[in-house]
């Protein structure tokens, strides 16, 4: 997401907190106030050394196993059907289980340098997470499609050139999105899940194009506004505050100097995890 059209405009700026099950839409839920994040602590979470680089690799004949099943002990937000139904709204939350669920995605990569560097930081924690990437980034960077998806992540779709979709006339909205599944399906073997519309705008031409292109609609229930560079602390503060059981988390590994996101990351993620919040992604 770029910061090129306000969010306010748009309706989704701050926390936006409607609850979606993935089975079917069901009416939104009022925006809850901001709380103080739990104070309980999990077990302690085993540090991994992040992984190394390798050369390239050649684009996947199949489907990956890791598409295909959840890690040991993960739990996913659930499975996006192979012809979904046209949504009303974007996936904006996660449904609340009296768990402490929640999704870390990232936008506008992949970036050749804080992509990595984010990479790393959640192999360093074997955390799994959402990157929705930019169609003529990752034409770039295909290789950093495969260390995303290698490291167990899902990839989604963001467009290919970050235009605001419900601006464009329908045939240039679905070439977008199309587009881009078609890269990530040729470097990876297999087609994204998700999709998260630029700025998060959706209307129903393009939900319904979403949906025709086997994919759900992602959106984010807090936005740490790191787009905006407020310092490092500043978007620490707005997780460690705001999050909560099925919260979606928007940051950005791409668009711009990302090195306060990185930062950020690298300071909230093992309080999340003491915390005994989980991480999940989209899984089929």
């Amino acid at each position: 997401m770029r910061a090129a059209v306000g969010l306010g405009a748009l309706g989704i700026g701050g926390v936006v907190s409607r609850v979606w099950g993935l089975s079917g839409d069901t009416a939104p839920a009022a925006a809850p106030h901001p709380s103080q994040a739990p104070a309980a602590t999990a077990p302690p979470h085993r540090v991994q050394a992040p992984p190394a680089a390798g050369p390239p690799a050649a684009a996947a004949a199949r489907p990956p196993d890791y598409r295909l099943r959840p890690f040991a002990g993960e739990t996913s937000m659930g499975a996006p059907a192979h012809n979904p139904a046209v949504r009303t709204h974007a996936v904006y939350s996660m449904e609340e289980n009296g768990g402490r669920r929640i999704a870390l995605t990232f936008d506008d990569g992949p970036d050749p340098e804080y992509t990595p560097q984010v990479l790393r930081i959640l192999a360093q924690y074997n955390v799994q997470a959402t990157f929705c990437v930019i169609g003529e980034n990752a034409v770039q960077y295909p290789q950093l499609l495969h260390d995303i998806a290698n490291g167990g992540h899902a990839v989604a779709n963001h467009s290919w050139t970050h235009p605001q979709l419900t601006k464009l006339k329908p045939a240039a909205a679905r070439t977008e999105l199309a587009r881009t599944s078609d890269l990530i399906e040729k470097v990876l073997g297999a087609p994204p899940d998700w999709a998260r519309a630029p700025y998060g705008d959706w209307n129903p031409p393009t939900l319904g194009i979403c949906a025709d292109l086997g994919m759900e609609p992602l959106g984010w229930s807090l936005d740490t506004n790191d787009w905006a560079r407020p310092g490092t602390r500043s978007i620490t503060n707005s997780v460690l505050r705001d999050v909560k059981d099925g919260t979606i988390v928007l940051c950005h590994d791409g668009g711009g100097n990302r090195s306060q996101t990185v930062a950020a990351v690298r300071n909230y993620l093992p309080r999340l995890l003491d915390s005994g919040y989980v991480p999940v992604r989209p899984e089929l």
